[in-house]
């Protein structure tokens, strides 16, 4: 297979984008949130960890904790136990533990509005941080590379690299000339994921961007 430009594959990656607007017109933040302390709680306890999980857990746990001091200040096991469902989550409460000090300490309980500032929470990388900067702030700053954003990545070969870091490097040349969409970009990235290119059994006959997949099963 001939390599693909650069421009080619931004001329496909903006035919692709209008058919996933029109396939996904509802597509948004799954997280369940209604401030940014708590978009950013719960990005990171969706590391590896389904969204429908993470709110049946959030839908409790903001009842509890409501500000940074609160998660700055409470006992270890104690966190450890109103988030025991979710995987990873010893390691998670250091890090809402780390996260909530850090804002109360730092920030003056206020969740930054800077990508430097942001990574510097516990916790927090550049995925994190991008959740929040689009959905919370409006700032896109580059795309959010989660497990469907990297997977639908990889058949559509507009990357092909393997690390999330250059994977989303890629992705905002390629989606260069649509910066003001990188936030919605990743939600219609993951929408397809979820409705149709599903990781074990991808629905390549029904998919509405097959015509624009070099990895098409047909």
């Amino acid at each position: 297979m001939p390599i693909e430009s650069l421009k080619k594959k931004q001329d496909r990656a903006d035919k692709i984008l209008k058919i996933l607007y029109e396939s996904y017109p509802d597509a948004h933040c799954a997280l369940h949130h209604k401030n940014p302390l708590e978009l950013l709680v719960a990005t990171i306890l969706s590391a590896q960890c389904t969204d429908k999980k993470v709110n049946q857990v959030t839908a409790v746990l903001f009842e509890k904790y409501k500000c940074p001091d609160d998660y700055a200040t409470v006992d270890l096991l104690e966190l450890e136990q109103d988030i025991k469902s979710i995987g990873l989550f010893r390691s998670k409460s250091k890090s809402l533990i780390k996260m909530g000090q850090r804002l109360a300490d730092t920030y003056d309980s206020k969740v930054p509005n800077k990508m430097e500032d942001l990574i510097s929470l516990g916790g927090v990388g550049r995925k994190t941080a991008n959740v929040v900067l689009g959905n919370i702030f409006g700032i896109n700053e580059g795309i959010v590379v989660d497990t469907h954003v990297g997977r639908i990545n990889s058949l559509l070969k507009l990357s092909n690299k393997n690390d999330a870091k250059k994977i989303e490097l890629d992705l905002v040349k390629v989606f260069k000339y649509h910066q003001d969409e990188w936030c919605i970009i990743s939600h219609l990235f993951i929408d397809h994921g979820r409705a149709i290119c599903i990781a074990r059994r991808p629905k390549c006959f029904d998919c509405p961007i097959s015509m624009h997949c070099p990895s098409k099963i047909i």
